[in-house]
């Protein structure tokens, strides 16, 4: 059974499927929400609810606060981003509750055990992409859609326009990048808050027509099929599923050491990690690539290889069931966690 917002995304794309129940809570502490929600499982009896949010864990939380099934089913609550949980009396409260976490990384991983989760209610699944369907998708043509020079390089970023995403240094770095790559361009795709004042350094820094950022775009991973090169500057990343897209379609990439990234991207293998934050550093990676188009190959196919293997759909799928068989007591072994050789 899936419990969705009826007016979000993950509901849309739900909506042909015969179990969804909408379910649409004003925020964190609706006790009317919580308490529908506690009726619906008193009615199913589930052995394990998982709780993809932070609202999602509460409103778990809550519900079952009101009266569980008997056995009480297991809270299984799903950590993918590398942010510490808040350390307000409520939050405290809700996360005790959880019986396990599924961390789509072994980085946030350590940050819950830092935070006081005991690493033994915590599996390490990573995220897992569609490989087939992103092979699949049509390309369109980069270069045609912002009228760019033909044959000129094309650097991209993927992400929200918010400070932990560190566009900001990306775009420092580009003054770098132009001296030993004149016609290099750079596209950074996504919204966000920063906007404005990533639009006025780059306006400072007499970027016009060398960085763009056309904003939101549904069809950005067909775009992102035709550049020649992914960046992902994060200075906080719980994975980066920008980064495995990227390396399904086979492109190399330059990320930073944040987070889970390194768990992704392996330096000398599939692209290029720098320190978060380094400006010169991001130019100098991203140089040596556009300056060597047969290593970006090299590592491009190397990525697509290591994202099929690693971080497809079928190992997202099989390590989540392994969790949920080990917090109900169905198999006795912990479930390895998907961050014990990043590297292999």
């Amino acid at each position: 059974m899936l419990v969705a917002h009826p007016e979000g995304e993950l509901y849309r794309r739900a909506s042909e499927g015969p179990d969804l129940v909408p379910l649409a809570p004003m925020n964190e502490v609706d006790l009317a929400a919580a308490w529908k929600l506690s009726r619906l499982l008193r009615k199913w009896q589930p052995a394990v609810v998982h709780a993809h949010d932070p609202h999602a864990v509460a409103m778990t939380s809550l519900g079952l606060s009101f009266g569980a099934p008997v056995p009480r089913p297991k809270i299984v609550a799903s950590r993918r981003v590398d942010f510490h949980l808040q350390s307000n009396a409520f939050s405290q409260w809700k996360y005790r509750q959880v019986d396990g976490f599924i961390a789509a990384s072994g980085a946030i991983r350590d940050i819950l055990v830092h935070d006081g989760i005991p690493a033994d209610r915590i599996v390490v699944v990573h995220d897992g992409i569609d490989v087939e369907k992103i092979a699949n998708r049509p390309v369109a043509d980069i270069h045609a859609e912002y009228w760019l020079p033909h044959g000129v390089p094309v650097v991209v970023n993927v992400g929200a326009l918010v400070a932990h995403k560190g566009q900001k240094f990306l775009i420092d770095a580009m003054p770098m990048v132009l001296r030993e790559v004149p016609d290099a361009r750079l596209v950074i795709f996504g919204e966000g808050e920063l906007r404005p004042a990533l639009e006025r350094q780059v306006k400072h820094l007499s970027l016009e027509k060398h960085v763009l950022l056309p904003g939101f775009r549904e069809d950005v991973l067909s775009l992102v099929k035709s550049a020649d090169l992914f960046v992902m500057s994060s200075i906080t990343e719980g994975l980066g599923s920008a980064v495995l897209d990227a390396m399904a379609m086979a492109l190399a990439v330059v990320g930073t050491r944040a987070g889970g990234i390194p768990e992704a991207v392996v330096p000398g293998t599939t692209g290029e990690l720098v320190e978060p934050a380094d400006a010169r550093a991001l130019a100098g990676a991203i140089v040596k690539l556009l300056k060597d188009p047969a290593l970006r190959q090299v590592y491009g196919e190397a990525g697509r290889h290591r994202v099929a293997t690693r971080f497809d759909v079928a190992h997202l799928v099989s390590g989540t069931l392994a969790a949920y068989q080990w917090m109900i007591g169905m198999i006795g072994a912990r479930p390895p966690d998907s961050s014990s050789d990043p590297n292999e």
